[in-house]
């Protein structure tokens, strides 16, 4: 028998046992069965080797054989992944669709993405140039907003000994040969690259700047940094899944990866019909201009979800290494380890904390250290930043998933289900939320937005601990035995979270709030509670002050004062200022 064919010899879902597996190595992708289903060598015994497939294992007999490809599990990157929607194993789902209308026949292989397409190349060498890895040596328009820049791939280089002209060519073409020692290598339209390796980087460099969001809990007050990482956790029902839509819509990346990793059904279809209709407010183009997505539902084999994490964050790394500021969003990283703690079960495997691996922290922290602010291989500036939705069972934060997660993301937005059950949206704690990324963002801050963008936060963060201890009281007491200035604290923080921190994502005007028209909210509060303040002082009460209509027109900023015209809100300032003035004119 062939040194590079095995026999299966016992099977537990998609975890097979093969015999005469000697010449095979871990982590090589094969072809098990008649049918060839795609599998993954996850560890080998002598001759013995353990394989995980990613597809179901439905009709499978023992005796059948194992192929080798003598490669790792690996994608093709290339044109045609923007505005493309694939499974876990970037096996492209239109495609899949036109063989078979419901569901992911078996044995299809592994099918590239638009193999046949003619693409527009415009090639950038010529012969003599020498190339080194990372130089580009073509560019395709990709869609209107995204310059793909085909670039030598990591630990390649030579002269250029010959390139056809620009024009149309395929995925597979060769378009440059390359000469080194007597050695010709060709460079096509794609590259292949292992999924669970990350890509090379010149250096990595210090955050910086912002991902903005136009969502205000996070732009004001809990900040993701470019190359950031984030942690969404949530229980059932507290909007974790609109959450990442919004950041997918609003969030100002170049690029977004979004992967729906064992979400329901539902809930992904959601995903693929509307993703499809959105309009980019940067560019008024389609979204799925600058939209890669993955889907693997729950009821999708369990193996292609754990590799559906490792394949968006490779693909976002191909584009961060062609200078883009890329933005991967994971709903959820609970649903991948659940995969991987079903996985390991069936390769029985010791389980450590709720039958998870005790390799879970190891894993988590893999996939979220590729995340970063780089200098890549062509000398560009480029950043991937992860957002990983958790989904807790019963909301419990304690739980291994959420507490390895934290230990590795500079920022937690901490779903409530207390908010989310009182229709305030998004439903992120104020109080248990926190975000690494304050003081490295803060001079940025301080340069483009204002000089106490970050003061004016503190304070009004400041304001609800306040609140918090004062609502201990109040259950106990009432309100109406509080000091006037204690009970401004809890008025102040009543319009803070109502005109400030809840957000409509369906209204046109709130949906997406700029940075400048956040920042000059928040200043309208401020300036509400210190006039206040100075009424309370000369012993005006708490129920004057709010009998003010320009409370009623605070709350109202967020749908009545457009985008597109901030200083509107510096004559609000001023009536309150005059209102309060004259309030204080009366009892003196």
């Amino acid at each position: 028998m062939n040194n590079n064919t095995g026999i299966v010899s016992s099977i537990n879902g998609p975890v097979v046992q093969g015999l005469n597996m000697g010449s095979f190595k871990v982590n090589e992708m094969v072809m098990v069965g008649d049918r060839k289903l795609i599998g993954e060598v996850v560890s080998l015994n002598e001759d013995k080797a353990t394989i995980q497939v990613y597809e179901e294992t439905e009709g499978l007999k023992a005796g059948e054989k194992i192929l080798s490809t003598g490669s790792p599990l690996s994608v093709t990157l290339g044109p045609g992944m923007i505005g493309n929607i694939f499974d876990g194993i970037q096996r492209p789902l239109t495609v899949i669709q036109d063989m078979s209308r419901d569901f992911i026949p078996e044995g299809i292989g592994l099918i590239t993405f638009s193999e046949d397409r003619l693409w527009d190349v415009n090639i950038s060498v010529k012969a003599g140039d020498m190339l080194n890895e990372g130089d580009v040596y073509a560019t395709i328009q990709e869609t209107e907003g995204i310059l793909h820049k085909l670039i030598v791939p990591y630990n390649v280089r030579g002269v250029v000994k010959e390139t056809k002209d620009s024009g149309k060519y395929t995925l597979n073409d060769t378009i440059v040969l390359l000469e080194k020692e007597n050695e010709t290598i060709k460079l096509s339209l794609c590259t292949k690259w292992p999924v669970r390796k990350p890509r090379p980087i010149k250096s990595r460099l210090p955050i910086y700047k912002p991902l903005i969001t136009g969502q205000r809990v996070i732009d004001s007050f809990y900040p993701i940094a470019k190359g950031g990482t984030v942690a969404l956790p949530g229980g059932f029902g507290t909007g974790k899944t609109v959450t990442q839509h919004q950041l997918a819509k609003w969030c100002d990346a170049d690029i977004i990866v979004y992967i729906g990793c064992g979400e329901r059904g539902n809930e992904m279809t959601d995903v693929l019909e509307e993703f499809p209709k959105l309009i980019d407010p940067r560019s008024n183009r389609p979204l799925m201009e600058r939209t890669i997505l993955i889907a693997n539902t729950s009821n999708m084999p369990v193996a292609a979800r754990e590799a559906s994490i490792y394949t968006g964050i490779t693909m976002a790394e191909y584009f961060r290494d062609m200078g883009y500021d890329v933005a991967i969003m994971a709903d959820s990283t609970s649903r991948w380890a659940e995969a991987l703690r079903e996985i390991s079960g069936r390769l029985e495997q010791m389980p450590a904390e709720e039958g998870y691996p005790a390799y879970l922290p190891s894993r988590l922290a893999q996939f979220y250290e590729r995340a970063g602010c780089v200098n890549t291989l062509s000398n560009e500036e480029a950043t991937v930043t992860i957002i990983g939705a958790v989904s807790p069972a019963g909301g419990d934060f304690s739980e291994p998933v959420t507490e390895n997660t934290k230990r590795f993301v500079s920022a937690f937005l901490a779903l409530d289900k207390k908010l989310a059950y009182a229709r305030h949206y998004p439903a992120i704690n104020y109080l248990t939320s926190y975000s690494g990324y304050v003081n490295m963002l803060k001079e940025w801050y301080e340069e483009n937005v204002a000089q106490d963008m970050m003061t004016l936060r503190n304070k009004m963060i400041v304001l609800f601990q306040e609140e918090e201890k004062l609502n201990e009281i109040v259950q106990l007491v009432g309100e109406d035995v509080l000091p006037n200035d204690q009970a401004l604290i809890l008025e102040t923080a009543r319009i803070i979270k109502k005109g400030f921190l809840q957000q409509n994502a369906m209204h046109p005007e709130d949906t997406y709030v700029v940075l400048n028209k956040q920042y000059l909210m928040l200043k309208t509060i401020d300036t509400f509670y210190e006039e206040a303040l100075k009424c309370i002082k000369i012993g005006i009460p708490i129920s004057v002050i709010r009998k003010e209509s320009v409370i009623q027109d605070i709350l109202k900023i967020k749908y009545e004062i457009p985008n597109d015209k901030p200083e509107a809100l510096y004559e609000l300032m001023d009536r309150i200022t005059d209102t309060y003035l004259s309030l204080r004119m009366k009892y003196e």
